[in-house]
């Protein structure tokens, strides 16, 4: 399954069979370079491809990325993925009984099969930075959103919801599942630190609270 539609006045959309798909795809049109190409925004399933509107229209890039998607030599490109390893203090957590609760998993359960998995970037969003990582394992999926949204959750607050665990990189109203929390800045905005992308593969490591404090502020 591949189809296209217009995003905006300088944007195609397209999207892809699966989230392996989508991140080849994306893959693929960023290491072609087209002249026109300003930007390449990949989400689960779909691929924002923003062009400049002085150098081609709607249907030209359209038309491009149709012949490219459909060129043997633009599959199985390997997109660039980098692994990062994140401390996180499970001990900092406000919602682990409730997670507890829903899963039927003791707390230690709940921890290490959340951090023995390793998890994919697949988009960025919510706040700068915020990434959404998947897929949890099957046990801890299905815990629902808080029935009433936090009016702040602070910076580097690990949780979860469904079948995605996400880091909240700047503090924000949330309501997610609040299981532990990185010491570690994932962002800063004046400088253009963004170390995580999509793409990218993310495991967490237990912390203690004294290794928490030692750590933080520091930039992973």
């Amino acid at each position: 399954m591949f189809s296209l539609q217009p995003l905006g006045d300088q944007a195609v959309l397209a999207y892809c069979a699966d989230e392996a798909a989508a991140l080849e795809f994306a893959a693929a049109v960023r290491r072609s370079e087209p002249a026109w190409l300003v930007d390449v925004v990949q989400a689960y399933t779909s691929v924002a491809v923003f062009f400049d509107l002085d150098q081609v229209n709607y249907a030209g890039a359209a038309e491009h990325l149709q012949r490219f998607a459909q060129d043997r030599k633009a599959k199985g490109i390997v997109p660039q993925s980098r692994a990062h390893v994140i401390p996180c203090c499970y001990e900092l957590q406000l919602d682990l009984a409730r997670v507890v609760e829903h899963t039927g998993l003791s707390e230690e359960e709940v921890i290490r099969l959340h951090m023995e998995t390793e998890y994919t970037v697949y988009a960025i969003g919510f706040c700068p930075g915020f990434p959404y990582l998947g897929y949890l394992p099957r046990a801890l999926c299905g815990v629902p959103r808080l029935d009433t949204p936090r009016l702040r959750v602070d910076s580097g607050s690990v949780g979860l919801t469904g079948r995605q665990t996400g880091i909240y990189t700047e503090p924000r109203p949330g309501g997610w599942n609040l299981i532990g929390r990185t010491p570690l800045q994932l962002v800063n905005l004046a400088e253009g630190y963004f170390p995580l992308r999509t793409g990218d593969r993310v495991r967490f490591r237990r912390i203690d609270e004294m290794e928490f404090k030692n750590l933080l502020g520091r930039r992973l």
